[in-house]
């Protein structure tokens, strides 16, 4: 084939798939940890302790193990298009219904059921990547897929530190608009994606017949080395060995992805009392700059080098080792930057991680083995909040919650390099670019 043809083909892909996955994660992101930034004046509004928030943190995560991995087998029988639709309707339906709880008990309902809606949506977008996007590019795609996290963090604390500022208007607290207004986007794009988004490359319109014909025959070639196919079950491959090393690195770093960011803003104001809620959501904010810097880079290097392994593990290991000495260090500045380290190198095995599961697994045992694989991480969400904030009340500081964290990443790397290993017959030659 033609190296025009290639770049023809992965011009287009880029241009029409990414961009909805970037802005999906994005809204769906900041509709999930947006509960950090209003915890600055919604905790006093509801009268929640550190422990109370940190419960209904996890709330959601309870309804999302649930129906994850169903949410998944669904999405591969009636098409991604109309189940990542449904999904980002109806969360943020319920993210903007946030806005309206009064006690503790109704935040808990409702984080409950923003888990429920919200259940799928990433695995499901994982799992669509993997159906477009040959090996030779899957981790720089996946990058800018979990850039739409990182941007909900760059972009969306600072924004909703600002919401916070419209407290008062028309009598109604400054969390409660926060929630109303970054629910809708949700609702907005969901039309647009049921609207617009083919379900796989043979429906894409915009593929010309040669470029449908490479592509479907370069994604059949990359999976013929999976160690789970489309002839397994999704049961059986739940039980399979490599499925449940991914579970345990994804399970460890999930430790640092939903404990430092949902809990960072108030880290930094128990360290920086002084300043403004807007200047704590600036200073969350810095750190994901470097995440979405260091994935794109991580990822454009892994995939330029063919290697997985120590890409993978070594971030992981770094941002342990770098929240481990920013917990001890009494410099203020230089646990900042420690932090912001910590944020990045954590990002920056995710495009490798999940290029490595795709690369792995194929078919619609992939989408539950996907689904299950980030379930088991969602334990973290559902116990590490509360730890955290169980923590603190204790010891008045979050120290020991955050060593806790930083020994699950450096765990996670060294179980990351083992797991990425390659198989014995996986090609080491890009075909699109040696035909």
């Amino acid at each position: 084939m033609s190296i025009a043809l290639y770049t023809s083909t992965l011009k287009k892909l880029n241009s029409k798939i990414i961009p909805f996955a970037i802005i999906g994660y994005f809204i769906a992101n900041l509709d999930k940890t947006n509960i950090s930034i209003a915890a600055l004046q919604m905790n006093a509004d509801l009268g929640l302790t550190a422990s109370m928030y940190g419960l209904g943190v996890g709330m959601f995560y309870i309804s999302y193990i649930i129906f994850e991995i169903p949410s998944n087998i669904i999405m591969t029988r009636v098409g991604a298009r109309v189940w990542i639709a449904r999904i980002m309707i109806t969360w943020g339906l319920v993210s903007a219904g946030m806005s309206l709880v009064q006690t503790p008990t109704q935040l808990y309902v409702m984080r409950f059921l923003l888990g429920m809606a919200e259940a799928g949506f990433t695995p499901g977008i994982i799992y669509y990547i993997s159906c477009w996007f040959p090996r030779s590019n899957r981790a720089r795609a996946m990058s800018f897929f979990y850039m739409g996290s990182v941007l909900a963090s760059i972009i969306g604390l600072p924004m909703s530190g600002s919401i916070l500022n419209m407290h008062g208007i028309a009598d109604i607290a400054g969390w409660r608009w926060m929630f109303a207004i970054e629910g809708l986007p949700a609702v907005i794009l969901g039309i647009i994606i049921l609207w617009r988004l083919p379900s796989s490359p043979e429906k894409a319109t915009w593929l010309s017949e040669p470029e449908k014909k490479w592509l479907i025959t370069q994604l059949e070639e990359d999976n013929k080395d999976v160690v789970v196919n489309k002839n397994h079950s999704w049961l059986s491959s739940l039980k399979n060995r490599v499925v449940l090393l991914l579970s345990l690195v994804w399970f460890l770093q999930a430790f640092g992805s939903i404990g430092i960011t949902l809990f960072l803003p108030l880290i930094l104001k128990s360290i920086v009392s002084e300043q403004s809620n807007f200047v704590i959501s600036l200073l969350s904010a810095v750190p994901f700059v470097f995440a979405c810097l260091f994935m794109y880079l991580n990822g454009r290097h892994s995939d330029m080098t063919k290697e997985r392994s120590l890409h993978m593990g070594l971030p992981l290991i770094l941002a342990g080792i770098s929240l481990a000495i920013a917990i001890y260090s009494n410099n203020l500045l230089l646990s900042y930057i420690l932090l912001v380290l910590t944020v990045g190198f954590n990002f920056a095995l995710t495009p490798i991680f999940w290029a490595v599961t795709t690369e792995k697994l194929a078919g619609v045992a992939a989408a539950a083995s996907i689904a299950f694989i980030n379930t088991i991480a969602n334990f973290v969400g559902l116990g590490l909040p509360p730890l955290l904030g169980k923590i603190k009340d204790l010891t008045d500081s979050y120290h020991y919650g955050l060593l806790i964290v930083a020994i699950a990443l450096v765990l996670g790397g060294i179980v990351g390099i083992v797991v990425a290993r390659p198989n014995k017959n996986t090609a080491t030659e890009d075909p699109a670019l040696t035909s």
